[in-house]
């Protein structure tokens, strides 16, 4: 009798019934979410259980990555009204079910020539703005969010990158071009390296071994009479616009995400990195940016430049820059608290290769420019 009754109270366990997940701690949970971090993916994890539901939101590291620009006057006011009426979460669920839209040229219209309107597009590029696409019901059988849309439920945000799917310049093929841009409300440096072209002959020409030796750091006076200054200036141009234009874009996520640390806003091309941390988003939500009146970007303060230039640049393992240049960016009126004792924030812009390009460009002459607000 008695041992009928210890069956009854301690049945053996179902194996196959017990979820191994309910045995995980939430905090085990979000540091495999935050590993994830790709926002799409995140939301696919939301539709799994009412747990993963409740734990996504407090994600810390999120990644996304951006498929097109689409106009402002797209998104109507009754698709806003439609998204209030719908539970937490819902702009991230209904990228789940979607294919990702087709990159295209972000941002393109800022800085390239002039092209003839789409059918589907009547607005002006000034009034552009980053999307992530999803396939829903709607005429034409693609619905786009912003990042703001779909960042708006994360609660505990601290890391942020934001990737786009091409750099926004328009450059030839083997031509190198490559930026890094820090803001606060406005710039607060930023550096350009570029090259003609790069390549890595099988055999060292000796033209390259000895121009390196001969130009004594000066730049030669072809450099002046062969377009090659003008090049230099459109690019550090071309290279500031799209820079100011990312930063404008920012603001109203900074504004909704008071937790950020750190957010970073690349492209999938490497071409350029906006950079803010803590302190330089604070500075943002405390003082806003002047926006520039020609269009939706940030206003570019007045600036002095210093230029480097090599007509041939050998790097490690026989990569080779012609016509490498590098350019140093800073306001004019910066505060000297900002501004470094040395150039260690120039030679260190860059990853590798790139990183000893710039080292060793800052040892060659150093030339200075000015530029005004625009």
């Amino acid at each position: 009798m008695s041992s009928q009754r210890a069956d009854r109270i301690l049945p053996e366990p179902d194996a196959s019934q017990i979820d191994h997940f309910d045995r995980l701690p939430d905090s085990l949970l979000l540091l495999v979410f935050n590993k994830i971090g790709d926002v799409k993916a995140l939301g696919r994890c939301c539709v799994v259980s009412r747990r993963f539901h409740s734990l996504v939101p407090q994600v810390e590291n999120v990644v996304v990555r951006v498929d097109c620009v689409i106009s402002d006057d797209d998104s109507s006011a009754a698709a806003a009204a439609s998204d209030k009426s719908r539970g937490p979460f819902w702009n991230l669920l209904r990228l789940v079910f979607g294919g990702i839209v087709k990159p295209i040229q972000t941002l393109g219209q800022f800085l390239g020539p002039k092209r003839p309107s789409s059918s589907s597009s009547g607005s002006s590029p000034t009034a552009s703005s980053l999307a992530v696409g999803s396939d829903e019901e709607s005429e034409g059988g693609v619905t786009h969010h912003s990042p703001t849309q779909v960042l708006k439920n994360f609660n505990e945000i601290r890391v942020l990158r934001i990737e786009l799917p091409s750099g926004e310049l328009g450059i030839e093929e083997g031509v190198l071009l490559k930026w890094r841009a820090d803001f606060g409300s406005t710039l607060d440096n930023c550096v350009i390296l570029g090259a003609s072209s790069v390549f890595q002959p099988k055999e060292m020409s000796e033209t390259s071994s000895c121009s390196a030796n001969d130009d004594n750091g000066s730049i030669p006076d072809s450099f002046y009479t062969n377009g090659g200054l003008k090049l230099r200036v459109v690019w550090t141009i071309s290279s500031l616009i799209a820079a100011s234009a990312r930063h404008y874009l920012l603001q109203p996520i900074i504004s909704e995400h008071a937790t950020m640390d750190n957010l970073v806003l690349t492209d999938a091309d490497g071409q350029g990195v906006l950079y803010m941390n803590r302190e330089q988003l604070e500075e943002l939500r405390v003082k806003p940016l002047s926006a520039s009146s020609a269009s939706k970007r940030t206003l570019v303060p007045a600036l002095n430049m210093r230029l480097w230039y090599a007509p041939h640049l050998e790097l490690p393992h026989g990569v080779v820059l012609k016509g490498a240049t590098l350019v140093a960016i800073r306001p004019s009126e910066q505060s000297p608290k900002k501004e470094p004792s040395d150039l260690s924030w120039v030679s260190t812009a860059f990853e590798e290769p790139y990183r000893t390009a710039a080292t060793m460009l800052v040892k060659r002459r150093t030339y200075c420019l000015e530029m005004n607000s625009f």
